[in-house]
């Protein structure tokens, strides 16, 4: 059976954190809040895939009440989210993700969040599309205040 799952995340920007997009560092005086590094892309990718998969949510598997996940590495997460998905013989056809951000400019850094995402998802990076776009200056992302990141994962179980 041929599966499809949407995700969606959104983090404010906070002083003091790194930036991480996609698994990436990204140079960039603030990063996002949250428990874990707060990465928003690998976040909905996550919940995308759990999406596809009957499963509940990344805020289920990795509650912000457990101390394991302060700070975790969301793509450390990503790899739990695929051995998830392999317990149930399921596989990863596709990811498709959007990111709604006014800053900072991610098109120099898309190439490796490609290849992070797909080492941990143990798929080809052609089958990974992230694409970024603004909120032209509307809403809490136009006003610079935070990031918004949607994907969709299309997955296949037996």
């Amino acid at each position: 059976m041929i599966k499809v799952g949407l995700g969606v995340d959104i983090h404010a920007f906070e002083e003091g954190r790194p930036c991480i997009l996609g698994g990436v560092r990204i140079p960039h005086p603030r990063g996002l809040k949250g428990h874990s590094d707060a990465d928003v892309i690998t976040h909905a990718i996550m919940d995308a895939l759990l999406g596809a998969a009957g499963e509940r949510d990344i805020g289920h598997l990795f509650p912000n009440t457990d101390d394991r996940w302060k700070d975790a590495d969301s793509v450390r997460m990503l790899e739990i989210v695929r051995e998830t998905l392999e317990k149930k013989k399921a596989a990863i056809h596709n990811v498709d993700a959007t990111v709604i951000a006014q800053e900072p400019k991610l098109a120099p850094h898309l190439p490796a969040m490609l290849d992070r995402l797909a080492r941990a998802l143990k798929i080809p990076a052609d089958r990974i599309a992230i694409k970024a776009t603004t909120a032209e200056w509307m809403g809490f992302a136009g006003r610079k205040e935070g990031i918004v990141a949607l994907a969709v994962a299309c997955v296949e179980i037996p």
